[in-house]
């Protein structure tokens, strides 16, 4: 291959340095150049073709005198003969406070009509690793306005908190929710969402840029997008944007930031379609071996680091293939994170909103950040009564499909009549429905006021007669 070392301002716009012609291989999105020297992995990588445009890459691999590049964008209208430029620095994207209110697609260009973020900062969006040592245990509670979240998975600043879906269901109605309404209580305005769509459908697209816009939620938020007709290479780039994005309102200015990403199901299909293309050996499911270490780069940039007053919380979302929990993706991911929010089929089909089945849910990370100065003393004790009601109430259900709700004894009629109660007034809220946390545990208190007083064993005797509908009342009624 001919290496020529001149500068070539006019073919390579603006980029001084050596320049190589001609290419061994090309296929699809990769590209093989031999004959290089000083290259690194994830080097970015200018291109020049034939038709004169000029295209991004980043390597993928290196050897003694090889390379495999990852053309970004569309490779139509390469062939070997292009022009292929080292330029000896990783991925980076500018950041400033100016990024707030903006929308970018995958490769971090303005799609909103705004010109295009000009600071002399710029952060590598493979980032660094947070050092463990630095790290703050989460134990702040951050309300969502949903009642199942809040309620009894609550999510905690500083954590990654899965929420694992079906195709079909409202999982992109409820990530909108979650950003127009998340926030922690008392620093409203110390609050900002970073969303990262992986591959979206067009309409998808649409659905969450009008939602920020006509809540108003886009002035304290920054949309990174990829569709789903861009180059997949594209949906590995757009959640690490977001997270180097995260990171700077989050540690530089110092901002609580949650970041929302969907759908990782799509991240975790380019990086097979791109270790296909690599001719690796496969792991489980065709997926790479390493694509835990992989989504653990991703996950792990989540936290509060000490003497940071701002801090990054993740929400990812995933669609499980074929409904399987056990589906690498989410198996791979439950691993890494700090709990699960798990949609159901079953509550959609009944026309439940969101339909989030609590019993298989859980968050890790939630007995740290609830209870006596931090939401409320009843807070914690009220989950757990609400587990296992429901789930007694659920047994209830499953029994009368069998006897008949007659053959049920009292008891378990009560229990059935709750779960009922419990769906349809706790569970089910509106797409628009901002339920403080006050109004959740109230609700909570009325559904379980089904229950008789000696069978509500898992909350103290002082709560119940606090927040009791019973005892409240007569309080009330003596005042």
């Amino acid at each position: 291959m001919e290496e020529r070392g001149v500068d070539v301002i006019s073919l390579v716009k603006g980029m001084y340095g050596k320049v190589y012609r001609g290419v061994k291989e090309i296929r699809g999105s990769l590209m093989v150049v031999e004959g290089i020297s000083g290259v690194s992995y994830e080097e970015v990588v200018k291109i020049v073709g034939t038709d004169g445009v000029e295209r991004l890459g980043r390597v993928l691999e290196v050897s003694k005198d090889m390379a495999v590049v990852q053309v970004l964008g569309d490779e139509e209208g390469l062939d070997t003969s292009c022009l292929v430029q080292f330029t000896g620095t990783t991925f980076k994207i500018p950041v400033s406070d100016e990024v707030l209110g903006r929308i970018f697609n995958g490769r971090f260009e303005p799609i909103d009509g705004l010109p295009p973020i000009v600071s002399g900062d710029k952060r590598d969006i493979y980032g660094s690793p947070i050092n463990p040592c630095a790290r703050v245990h989460p134990h702040e509670f951050i309300q969502t306005g949903i009642s199942a979240i809040d309620g009894m998975l609550s999510l905690i600043r500083g954590q990654k908190l899965p929420i694992f879906s079906h195709s079909g269901l409202p999982h992109n109605v409820l990530a909108a929710q979650i950003a127009r309404q998340a926030t922690v209580p008392g620093k409203e305005e110390e609050f900002a969402v970073v969303f990262g769509g992986i591959g979206l459908r067009n309409v998808e697209a649409r659905y969450f840029i009008e939602e920020f816009r006509k809540t108003g939620a886009l002035e304290r938020s920054v949309l990174v997008i990829n569709l789903a007709d861009d180059p997949a290479v594209e949906r590995i780039l757009t959640p690490r944007i977001a997270l180097t994005v995260a990171e700077y309102l989050a540690f530089d200015l110092e901002l609580h930031v949650l970041v929302i990403l969907t759908d990782m199901t799509n991240y975790c299909e380019a990086l097979r379609e791109i270790s296909t293309a690599r001719e690796e050996v496969p792991g489980r499911g065709g997926y790479p071996g390493y694509m835990y270490s992989d989504l653990a780069t991703i996950y792990e940039r989540a936290g509060v680091i000490v003497g940071k007053k701002g801090s990054l919380t993740l929400m990812p979302i995933l669609t499980m293939p074929g409904g399987d929990l056990r589906h690498p993706i989410p198996d791979l991911t439950g691993y890494i994170t700090e709990g699960q929010i798990i949609l159901s089929p079953e509550l959609h089909a009944k026309g439940i909103y969101p339909p989030i089945n609590v019993l298989p849910s859980l968050s890790r990370l939630m007995r740290g950040g609830v209870g006596p100065g931090k939401t409320r003393d009843d807070h914690r004790y009220l989950s757990d009564q609400l587990y296992d009601a429901y789930s007694r109430g659920v047994k209830a259900r499953d029994l009368a499909k069998i006897v008949g709700e007659v053959g049920l004894s009292p008891r378990m009629r009560r229990y059935l009549r709750f779960a009922d109660e419990f769906e349809r007034k706790f569970l089910s809220q509106g797409v628009y429905e901002n339920r403080t946390l006050e109004e959740t545990l109230d609700l909570a208190w009325e559904v379980l006021s089904i229950i008789p007083e000696d069978e509500l064993v898992r909350i103290p005797r002082e709560y119940i007669e606090k927040y009791h509908p019973k005892y409240r009342g007569r309080e009330l009624e003596s005042s």
